[in-house]
């Protein structure tokens, strides 16, 4: 039985489920395997605060060089992209087995990472990056090896898609349910990274660089959160058949990638709609398989550790087997001559528009439409009583961004329009 020293930079919440998996779970391991991880090392700057986790004597330090040296298999849950990047290109640098779940950091310097892991041979594992303990890196490395991928769509933030169901569920505003989120821990203090779909950014733009074969960078992927969403929008959305979910997207488009992160309405039919609360979901799209969906938890304890662990196994079999990058952990592969731009993209769109309550509204509003060729697929007038201002709800069909854009900006000058268009996508997956 073949043993390989595993050590753990960062022991906050996952490095703990790290710890506690390999101890409590490394028999299993070995017998499934016929390799053992041993947890040889864990450095942190606080080595006294309980975890929960039991840790052998002589395991924590705060020293991190020591545990990359005396490893051969370095876990990096530091998180951050400063010195966070430190220590993983100390460790490829001396050819060290590398696990990271830094979404963030790969989002970011990718690139440079895996060109450190090439020049030195060394594996760079990273499944829990996205999605948590589901096995989506995996699958678009190895089980779709042999697929074109066409689309993605990912549910991949679990702060959101709660705060989503419940105020789909309760009635409630995006505030209160927030609020509430921070209480119970499913929220941050400061949530913007949530929110705002920068975290979710980051993981469209890993699978991006899986699905084709280039890292495009962060600042390629078309950002908004749902911190400007309004319980009208969900509860319209509902009326129509939709729900709303924070999606990030992902297309080959005639051979130029699509990369966005916003709200999006999607059929109340289709499996990804139904995934709610904390849960994440990812579609993919293959030209061989067609559909496929992974499901299950996208963040936590011991989801994340699930996912990092058997990236620690998958780098000790190939150590044990003498084949490092055996699957390596990213190559270049279809080349894309360019991303599309937000202008050149087509789609589908939910508009909202609180206007007054006047004839000839509807008319003003559908020539401006019609003058830039956006055809309407659904309209919606709620009655009202004792009200001068009413919203109107469309519907399109598929029309170029740059078009909305320019319609919303006559729309927005009309006398008889009162606030701002709502404007979200939808995809009818």
């Amino acid at each position: 039985m073949k043993e390989y020293k595993v050590g753990i930079i960062g022991f906050g919440t996952v490095g703990a489920g790290v710890a506690e998996n390999l101890l409590n779970n490394g028999d299993v391991i070995a017998k499934r395997t016929g390799v053992r991880p041993v947890l040889a090392g864990i450095a942190d700057l606080d080595i006294t605060t309980d975890r929960g986790v039991k840790i052998p004597d002589g395991i924590l330090t705060t020293d991190a060089a020591k545990v990359i040296n005396e490893s051969d298999i370095v876990v990096e849950l530091v998180g951050g992209t400063t010195i966070a990047k430190k220590f993983i290109l100390t460790a490829l640098n001396a050819g060290k087995s590398v696990v990271t779940a830094n979404k963030a950091l790969l989002a970011h310097y990718g690139e440079e990472l895996f060109a450190a892991a090439e020049k030195s041979g060394a594996d760079i594992c990273y499944e829990a990056s996205v999605a948590g303990g589901i096995p989506i890196i995996k699958s678009l490395r190895e089980g779709l090896v042999s697929n074109r991928i066409n689309k993605i769509f990912g549910i991949m933030n679990g702060t959101c898609n709660y705060i989503l169901t419940r105020m789909e569920r309760e009635g409630a505003d995006f505030a209160a349910v927030l609020a509430d989120a921070q209480k119970l821990g499913y929220a941050e203090a400061n949530p913007s990274l949530d929110i705002d779909g920068i975290d979710t950014a980051h993981k469209t733009a890993i699978l991006a660089a899986l699905a084709y074969g280039r890292w495009f960078g962060i600042d390629a992927v078309y950002t908004e959160g749902i911190r400007e969403l309004e319980l009208a929008d969900i509860i319209c959305a509902d009326e129509m058949g939709y729900r709303i979910k924070l999606l990030g997207i992902i297309k080959n488009d005639n051979g130029k990638v699509q990369m966005r992160v916003h709200p999006t309405l999607i059929p109340k039919d289709a499996l990804l709609a139904n995934i709610n609360d904390v849960f994440n979901g990812v579609m993919v799209e293959g030209d061989t398989v067609g559909q496929t969906l992974f499901y299950g938890r996208g963040a936590g304890r011991q989801a994340t550790a699930s996912a990092v662990v058997a990236d620690i196994t998958d780098a000790a079999l190939n150590l044990a087997n003498n084949c490092r990058r055996r699957v390596p952990g990213f190559v270049p592969g279809e080349q894309f001559d360019r991303q599309i731009t937000e202008d050149e993209v087509v789609s589908r769109y939910y508009l909202r528009l609180q206007v007054k309550d006047c004839p000839g509204v509807i008319a003003q509003v559908t020539q401006i439409l019609a003058s830039r060729s956006i055809s309407i697929s659904s309209l919606i007038q709620h009655e009202t009583r004792g009200k001068d201002v009413v919203s109107l709800v469309l519907l399109t069909h598929p029309a170029k961004e740059k078009e909305i854009r320019a319609a919303l900006s006559e729309i927005a000058v009309l006398s008889v329009n009162s606030s701002p268009v709502k404007l979200l996508r939808i995809e009818d997956i």
